[in-house]
C-alpha cells in the first residue's frame, strides 16, 4: 500500500470500465485522483465512491473530441491538487471502432483519431507541471488490433497504432527531464471487447492463458505498476497485457 502516496494522477475515461478501476486502485494506493469523464453521473460515482473509501478523488467533466474541455479540465485539475505526476489516458471514443478496410471512410478515422489528438492534448497540457515537479508517468492505453491488425477493426487499429507511435516519439523527447511514457495493449473484457463478443465479432480467447483479462485484477494493476518508482528504468515500451496472445510477435 502508499506507492503512488503524494502523488496526482489524471485519468481519463475514469467514469467507467478500466480506467474506472485504474482510478480506484491508484487511490486506493494514496494518489490524489483527478475523475475526467464525460458523463457527470458517472464522474460523480466514482468520485463519491473513492472518498467514501478513504481515498481523495475529485471529478471533471470532459468529451475528449473537444479541445476546449481538454484545457478546461486539465486547468482545473492543477487549480484543485497544485499539479500533475501521473497521467493515464485512457477514453477513447468507441463509436466507429469497426469497419472494413475496403469500407472506411474519412468519418471512420477521424472520429477514432480524435482519441489520439487528445491523448497528445494531454501531455502536452501536463508537461510543464511534470518538468515542474522533477518527473512523471505517462501512460497511454493502445490496443493489440493495432498489433495484430485485427479483422474489422481499421479505423480504431490505425488510431491506436498512432498512439504508439506517439508514446515512443515523447519517451525520446522527454526522458532526460525523468519523465517515464509508455503503453499498454490491454485484452480485457471492457464494454467495447464485450460488445463485440456479443455480435459474433470477436473469437474465443485464443491466448496461452485462456481467458480474457480482468480490468481490476489483470490490468490495473500493471498501470500502477507503470505508474510507480518500481518502473522508473522503463520507458518507450508497449505492454501486451493479453494473456500472451502476441507471444513472440515482435521477432
Amino acid at each position: 500500500m502508499g506507492r503512488l502516496s503524494g502523488k496526482v494522477a489524471l485519468v481519463t475515461g475514469s467514469g467507467r470500465g478500466l480506467g474506472r478501476e485504474i482510478a480506484a486502485l491508484f487511490a486506493a494506493e494514496g494518489a490524489a485522483v483527478a475523475i475526467v469523464s464525460r458523463t457527470p453521473s458517472n464522474v460523480d460515482e466514482v468520485a463519491d465512491e473513492i472518498r467514501k473509501q478513504g481515498g481523495d478523488a475529485r471529478g471533471f467533466v470532459c468529451d475528449i473530441s473537444r479541445t476546449e474541455d481538454i484545457d478546461t479540465a486539465v486547468a482545473g485539475v492543477l487549480s484543485a491538487f497544485g499539479g500533475i505526476d501521473i497521467l493515464v489516458n485512457n477514453a477513447h471514443d468507441t463509436r466507429n471502432v469497426n469497419a472494413w478496410v475496403r469500407e472506411a471512410t474519412f468519418e471512420h478515422l477521424r472520429s477514432q483519431m480524435a482519441g489520439t489528438e487528445a491523448a497528445l492534448r494531454f501531455m502536452q497540457l501536463c508537461l510543464p507541471s511534470m518538468l515542474e515537479r522533477g518527473g512523471g508517468r505517462i501512460i497511454n492505453m493502445a490496443s493489440a488490433a493495432g498489433v495484430h491488425g485485427t479483422k474489422y477493426f481499421a479505423p480504431y487499429a490505425m488510431s491506436k497504432e498512432a498512439v504508439r507511435a506517439l508514446t515512443r516519439c515523447a519517451a525520446r523527447e522527454w526522458g532526460e527531464h525523468g519523465i517515464t511514457v509508455n503503453a499498454i495493449c490491454p485484452l480485457a473484457t471492457t464494454e467495447a471487447l464485450q460488445q463485440a463478443i456479443d455480435n459474433g465479432i470477436a473469437p474465443k480467447p485464443q491466448a496461452p492463458l485462456g481467458r480474457y483479462g480482468s480490468p481490476r485484477e489483470d490490468i490495473a494493476p500493471i498501470a500502477l505498476f507503470l505508474a510507480s518508482d518500481d518502473s522508473r528504468f522503463l520507458t518507450g515500451h508497449t505492454l501486451m497485457a493479453d494473456g500472451g496472445l502476441s507471444m513472440d510477435a515482435g521477432r
